[in-house]
């Protein structure tokens, strides 16, 4: 199906749906980066804030309240809260992986520097906090607290794995789960606290937040071997060059022959990548079958998120949130 009308977006549908949540949320956002003394700081924010992302995070968190049936205003401090973690988080991974471009911009630590990303990135960190604090919710602080360590050991493992051929999937699902899919299902976990909803129905709100997210992360991985610029904000076959193990790569290895081992040696392990690799590990992606195996793993968690959330109310935002989960996976044909 063509992805490019409006219709077919399940986030613009829930976008419109929650526009004054929204609005709410990005004052806040624009009021809590404000900084008497330190002027770089929403500078840098903004640069990142404003560059176009779908708040896609901070959209559930509002949309896994209101389905539960919150009415008050706290969801807008933690949606605020969560889209805080994961801007603090783009900042400290482009330094970290030396990125240039991010949602078709330059990085901020390419406009600025190294040092500004990451202190910006504490601070935007020290803003969350604040607001979690501000709800009066031990629970949100806990599951918050806890999402925030989680992505950055997420990030420490991805670094301890990265360029070693030994890496399985099961490692490589570990890092997901920490660097993507824990601020996803802390988001939506956290709108259902709020609501004061039902056990049964928050931890259906994890589920499904944690499976979305690992579908979400395994498509831009995808993306990146054959997606489009205009698409990913990023250049087809960063990931290659950057020498990162996704899945595609991962499963290619584990079924490698003598001769292409050593090909994946040498650019992955050893980083000696010369004109025409590239093409040659699409070739080798291709000859295994490893991207739509990979697809058809997206998709098995696409509809595990889906069928988390059979318990939760009938409400159009529950509906919109199913199909968010086939959109995600939907970008990669």
């Amino acid at each position: 199906m063509s992805l490019d009308h409006a219709s077919e977006k399940p986030h613009e549908r829930m976008a419109a749906a929650l526009a004054d949540d929204l609005s709410a949320v990005g004052a806040l956002i624009q009021q809590r980066m404000a900084s008497e003394h330190a002027p770089r700081i929403p500078e840098v924010t903004a640069h990142l804030v404003d560059a176009g992302g779908k708040r896609l995070r901070p959209m559930l968190t509002l949309a896994a309240a209101r389905l539960c049936g919150y009415e008050g205003e706290n969801h807008r401090k933690l949606a605020a809260t969560v889209e805080f973690i994961h801007t603090a988080t783009l900042l400290h991974d482009d330094v970290v992986d030396e990125s240039g471009q991010r949602r078709g911009r330059p990085t901020a630590n390419l406009l600025w520097d190294n040092k500004s990303s990451v202190l910006v990135g504490d601070y935007l960190f020290a803003r969350s906090f604040k607001l979690m604090v501000e709800t009066g919710s031990l629970t949100v602080l806990d599951i918050l607290s806890d999402a925030s360590a989680t992505i950055a050991e997420g990030e420490v493992l991805q670094l301890t794995a990265a360029q070693n051929l030994a890496t399985t999937e099961e490692i490589y699902l570990q890092v997901v789960r920490g660097k993507t899919a824990a601020l996803f299902a802390a988001a939506t976990e956290v709108g259902g606290v709020v609501a004061e909803a039902p056990q049964e129905q928050i931890d259906a709100l994890r589920t499904y937040g944690d499976a979305l997210g690992v579908s979400f992360q395994i498509v831009d991985d995808l993306l990146d071997y054959g997606g489009s610029s205009e698409a990913t904000g990023k250049n087809v076959g960063d990931d290659f060059r950057e020498r990162k193990l996704t899945l595609p790569v991962i499963r290619a290895i584990a079924m490698a022959d003598a001769e292409e081992r050593a090909f994946w040696a040498r650019t992955i392990e050893q980083g000696a990548q010369v004109d025409g690799d590239l093409d040659m590990a699409l070739g080798l992606l291709a000859k295994h079958g490893t991207l739509e195996s990979t697809r058809q793993t997206a998709i098995e968690y696409a509809e595990m998120a889906r069928a988390a959330l059979d318990c939760l109310p009938e409400h159009p935002l529950c509906d919109m949130m199913q199909d968010l989960a086939t959109y995600v996976v939907a970008r990669v044909r």
